[in-house]
């Protein structure tokens, strides 16, 4: 088996989708958790892109019926999270309109994230290597704020986190740990970028968002595909089991390889 064929294996992509059974797979399925689960809905993180777009669509489509199934208010919690001002924060109420969420709020990471870079910036310091955090340092500081406030609201309301890691952010390690550090659920983890779109065009995604770069909104500028080095086309052909040109195939096995530690468990002995 070659290693395309065990990433295809391992996560679970399928060459081709039915859009309409791919939705009602993933609503039952967090319907399903929802319930086992003893919470009473859903929190998703509405970025203003593509995935999340779609996961807010699929969150509500599931609270909804769990509501008019069982006579009991479940709800999907829309959260926007900017960091101090976000350019395209339009999107991201857009996606909460066109999914007509009920409840939705805005957590500004801002002052929180520079709270904290500051104090890794004294801790530098304090060791004799005054320097300033990185900007991908900082990065992942904004990815695991947003988590750490999602979380302290799922807590209180008894909601569970809703991930959005796909199968094309995965087989590159595009995410910190865990997803951003730690989600509850990941209803699009056996799609690829593509496919995840296939889905977007099916359940109602607005354009505006569907025209987008895909962006984890670390920086200004920042895009997933200038990032890696890697376009969504290549990869989503990939993981169908189709051919790439070779420099591109090596490339994205090395990329793989290379981040197997946020794919794995956590080690312990």
């Amino acid at each position: 088996m070659t290693l395309q064929q065990q990433i295809i294996e391992r996560l679970g992509v399928k060459p081709i989708i039915d859009p309409a059974a791919e939705i009602r797979k993933r609503v039952d399925f967090l319907k399903k958790y929802v319930l086992e689960s003893g919470t009473t809905g859903l929190l998703i993180a509405i970025s203003g892109g593509i995935d999340s777009a779609v996961a807010t669509g699929l969150c509500k489509m599931a609270t909804d019926e769990l509501s008019e199934e069982t006579d009991k208010e479940y709800l999907t919690l829309g959260v926007f999270q900017p960091y101090a001002s976000q350019h395209d924060i339009a999107d991201s109420y857009a996606v909460a309109t066109a999914f007509d969420l009920k409840y939705k709020t805005e957590t500004n990471i801002g002052e929180a994230v520079d709270e904290i870079a500051l104090e890794v910036e004294h801790s530098f310091k304090s060791l004799g290597i005054p320097r300033h955090i990185s900007r991908g340092g900082k990065g992942n500081v904004k990815a695991r704020t947003r988590m750490v406030m999602q979380y302290a609201l799922a807590f209180d309301l008894n909601l569970l986190v809703v991930g959005t890691d796909h199968a094309s952010e995965a087989i590159t390690g595009f995410y910190t740990k865990w997803g951003d550090g730690a989600v509850d659920i990941t209803p699009l983890a056996s799609l690829n970028k593509r496919q995840v779109r296939q889905l977007a065009s099916h359940i109602g995604v607005p354009q505006s968002v569907l025209d987008k770069a895909p962006s984890a909104g670390l920086w200004d500028g920042q895009t997933d595909e200038d990032e890696l080095g890697i376009t969504y086309g290549d990869n989503s052909d990939y993981l169908e089991g189709k051919g790439i040109a070779p420099e591109v195939r090596e490339k994205l096995e090395k990329q793989y390889l290379k981040t197997e530690h946020k794919r794995s468990g956590i080690p312990g002995i």
